[in-house]
């Protein structure tokens, strides 16, 4: 390399980080504009047993849960932040109503649908015929992140290791894995064990451990019958057990906004098995603590950190994520590590004395706090509104 172009590498590199810092102070200055005047709804799950919610109940071949607490979590960290007008409501077919009657700016999804296939979707692709912009992945984005066996295909596409999977649908006689040429594809003479859980889940609700191939049929019968959907058989990995938070770009701290040149990583962890708990037991069943999961060291966990944070980024970049994810990672027998799903609407509770949240658990090594990763989701998202989805925004573009 010349000298010359030694000299203006520093400069180059000195004007990237000075075009970032102008873009950081221009969006704080927007956002403080925007809690001036922005009406912001904050979407939890709507029961569909509540009169006007729904014209028919049907089922949920996703687990239920209204998010409510969170949801209200998430609407007082927006007005300590200095949102001024922030609303709660439910997502059922009266959400449109409801955003026109508060004349909503923008929506911050924190739901998992009501009912029916795809749910994570519903509420998205309303935002999305209604015009209002919103916080949350797109319909499909949802839609390929909550569907475990859409995503794995994804994994192996891009060359990201994931455990080997079947997917089932039981109709009629009882499930014969030899009978199924997926199956045997995936599995070949594998004896076991395996996982068998649904496509479309949350809080490792109808997750099954099953020790031989000669117990399989019963498990997808019985994970069949639970969700009405498609069954995931996949590769039991009898490594230890990892979760990372990925973020976009745009994060707080104190208060004040930064920009890194990559997606944020965040609270790096290992789930806590008991000795004889083959399956990270759900969350509805037990609260998440500092004795249910533990975080990484900086030192003596560096390498399974660095490899955490590859795969996160990876995933982000080669799936195209624009919003916050957790992924649930596993390793093998021999240590390697394999994706095992991502969740698209991470819990976003407050902590509360022991009780946390998983991407939560580690923002202290960062310095940040809870109302500072809200911040965080809001401000990234909003700068992705502003400088590529503009035309899709023009309610945000008219406060700003």
């Amino acid at each position: 390399m010349s000298v010359i172009a030694l000299r203006q590498k520093p400069q180059t590199e000195e004007k990237k980080l000075a075009r970032r810092a102008g873009r950081v102070l221009e969006l704080e200055r927007q956002i403080d504009r925007l809690f001036r005047r922005l009406r912001l709804a904050v979407v939890f799950g709507g029961d569909k047993q509540v009169e006007g919610a729904v014209i028919e109940p049907t089922g949920n071949p996703r687990s239920w849960k209204s998010y409510e607490t969170v949801a209200r979590d998430i609407a007082a960290s927006m007005v300590r932040a200095g949102c001024k007008q922030v609303s709660l409501m439910p997502d059922d077919m009266r959400l449109g109503d409801n955003l026109r009657a508060q004349d909503a700016h923008l929506a911050w999804l924190n739901t998992g649908g009501v009912q029916g296939h795809c749910s994570v979707a519903h509420a998205p692709a309303m935002m999305e015929l209604f015009g209002i912009p919103y916080i949350g992945h797109d319909p499909m984005m949802a839609g390929i992140l909550d569907s475990k066996h859409v995503f794995k295909r994804q994994l192996r596409s891009a060359g990201l290791p994931t455990a080997s999977f079947a997917i089932v649908l039981p109709e009629g006689a009882g499930y014969l894995p030899e009978q199924d040429p997926v199956f045997m594809n995936a599995f070949g003479e594998q004896e076991g064990p395996f996982i068998v859980k649904p496509v479309s889940g949350r809080a490792s609700l109808n997750v099954l451990y099953v020790q031989s191939r000669a117990d399989l049929a019963a498990a997808v019968d019985e994970v069949y019958a639970r969700t009405r959907n498609y069954v995931l058989v996949e590769q039991y990995l009898s490594g230890a057990e990892y979760c990372v938070a990925i973020g976009g770009p745009v994060i707080a701290r104190g208060g004040r906004l930064e920009r890194l040149d990559h997606p944020f990583v965040f609270s790096p962890l290992e789930r806590v098995l008991d000795k004889d708990e083959k399956i990270f037991t759900s969350m509805d069943l037990k609260p998440i603590s500092g004795e249910r999961a533990r975080l990484l060291n900086s030192e003596s966990d560096a390498k399974v950190r660095a490899e955490l944070e590859a795969l996160a980024i990876e995933v982000w970049r080669q799936l195209g994520i624009e919003t916050l994810v957790r992924l649930d990672i596993r390793a093998d027998a021999q240590g390697k590590l394999h994706i095992l799903e991502a969740n698209p609407k991470p819990d976003l509770k407050a902590p509360e004395g022991v009780v946390t949240s998983l991407v939560a658990m580690g923002l202290a090594e960062f310095g940040m706090t809870y109302d500072d990763l809200i911040l965080s989701i809001f401000a990234d998202r909003v700068d992705t509104l502003l400088s590529q989805r503009r035309g899709s925004a023009d309610r945000l573009v008219r406060l700003v």
